[in-house]
């Protein structure tokens, strides 16, 4: 019987060799291959030219415009001096070109500009051309008790962009936590499909057992009946085992980005990282690091901004267009340059509501009310965000400690089991006995398991909760 026993240990020995993937692995593979760690690197490259386009925005804009060229051939209308009107072919191009520097200004949401402007007539039918043009003309555009966009702006990209480095590590960290579910997904199901071919081979090897000692008169038939149940009810668990394992297998094959097509085995992250989590700590790391502690701020004057967008929209609006320069005209371009005369615009544009039947109040109490719901909205997040903070940190705690009794469970479970199979091969343990440490010896192998996905998804989740590496007591960088 005992030769049986070391047969059946050989041959489960040599079936579990298979290349093995730690956990560490599967993470580093995640984040360098997986369909998630690209898309997140492209959100990041996304969100950098977008800012960057935001900064150019208030840099000095050269630019060249013109209409090139305007060539009309029609009839026109012209009123005689006696009030008649006749029709006048015409033939003729009117180009203009225009050469313009421009610069933003933030803190009061106006444009100066420095322009040169050329304009060309030709008259075909007269043959007749030309020029016309602003050698040299500065200008503003200044809006008056309006509100101002780029100033808000000023204040709101920066904590965008902010926001957006910080997601960068968030969603790196998001990726180890959901391969870490993946990987325990396939680990337990591995530790089932081990159990299912050990318990397998096992109750072959105790039928063979007990067909013997019935021949011999030592059991009854319902206890060999009983055996051969637990023999068909081990292959159904097998065949379950398996479909369930390679579902699990390719999930986490998908999700990693792992190629190769060669079946692997995962090893047990049996070596914890233990280390202790100073709550304030882990606190203060959290509101320096998240890119929710940014929105915070962000949200805040995003509200603010729409308030007084509100409030200065319902009032007197008006724009100021002013321009000072020179201008000429002749017959050749440089005509144009040759003693210009000055040339002075100004205008000034505006709205004021009379009665608009209570609409510009309607704006203004919707707004405020917008403002007071997002300060109620953040000072709830700010407590949520604290509160799993505190009860992560916790958890943590907590977890450290149960993954080493769930350990020494099993490995009480499974010396207990192995007594039982002895007693039993001795004729000293009835079957039901057997079967009940069998059953507490597989329950003890899944709740280690278990323990060990709950401690990992802590570890993860900590991480990703605070951005910050507590057993190495740095901040989590993109290197």
């Amino acid at each position: 019987m005992r030769k049986i026993l070391f047969l059946w240990l050989i041959s489960w020995h040599s079936w579990a060799q298979q290349p093995a993937l730690s956990l560490d692995g599967a993470i580093l593979l995640a984040r360098e291959k997986s369909i998630s760690a690209t898309q997140a690197h492209t959100q990041k490259a996304t969100n950098y030219w977008q800012y960057k386009t935001f900064l150019a925005d208030y840099k000095p804009q050269l630019s060249l415009g013109g209409t090139l060229p305007s060539f009309t051939r029609s009839f026109i209308q012209v009123q005689q001096p006696d009030g008649a009107i006749a029709f006048q072919s015409v033939s003729n191009n009117n180009s203009t070109l225009t050469l313009s520097l421009s610069q933003s200004i933030a803190k009061t949401g106006g444009v100066i500009y420095v322009q040169n402007q050329l304009q060309r007539f030709d008259d075909f039918q007269n043959k007749l051309t030309l020029y016309n043009g602003v050698p040299l003309a500065f200008g503003l555009n200044q809006p008056l008790f309006r509100f101002n966009l780029m100033k808000w702006d000023k204040l709101i990209e920066p904590l965008k962009y902010a926001e957006s480095e910080q997601q960068l590590i968030e969603n790196m960290e998001k990726i180890s936590l959901a391969t870490a579910e993946y990987y325990f997904d396939l680990l337990l199901a591995q530790v089932n499909l081990q159990i299912a071919h050990k318990n397998l081979e096992n109750n072959e090897v105790l039928l063979k057992i007990a067909e013997q000692r019935l021949s011999l008169g030592k059991i009854s038939e319902n206890d060999l009946l009983q055996i051969k149940l637990s023999v068909l009810n081990a292959q159904k668990d097998l065949a379950s085992a398996k479909q369930q394992a390679e579902v699990a297998r390719l999930k986490l094959k998908t999700f990693i980005g792992y190629r190769d097509e060669a079946s692997f085995d995962l090893l047990i992250p049996a070596q914890i990282r233990l280390f202790e989590v100073d709550e304030k700590k882990a606190l203060s790391e959290a509101l320096g690091n998240r890119s929710d502690a940014i929105a915070f701020r962000r949200r805040m004057l995003e509200a603010e901004r729409d308030m007084e967008k509100a409030k200065k929209e319902n009032g007197l609006n008006a724009n100021l267009n002013l321009a000072l320069g020179l201008s000429n005209r002749g017959d050749t371009p440089l005509d144009v340059y040759k003693k210009p005369q000055d040339r002075q615009f100004v205008e000034i544009q505006f709205t004021l509501p009379i009665m608009d039947w209570g609409r510009s109040k309607a704006r203004v109490e919707t707004a405020k009310a917008n403002l007071q719901y997002a300060q109620q909205s953040v000072e709830q997040d700010k407590l949520t965000f604290q509160q799993e903070i505190y009860t992560q940190v916790t958890l943590f705690e907590m977890l450290q400690k149960q993954v080493n009794l769930t350990k020494e469970t099993d490995d009480i479970a499974t010396n207990r089991y192995q007594i039982a199979q002895d007693r039993f091969i001795l004729s000293d343990l009835s079957i039901t006995d057997l079967g009940i440490a069998l059953q507490e010896k597989d329950r003890a192998k899944r709740d280690y398991i278990q323990a060990l996905r709950d401690y990992w998804q802590a570890y993860f989740k900590l991480r990703l909760y605070t951005l910050y590496d507590f057993e190495l007591n740095q901040k989590l960088l993109i290197k």
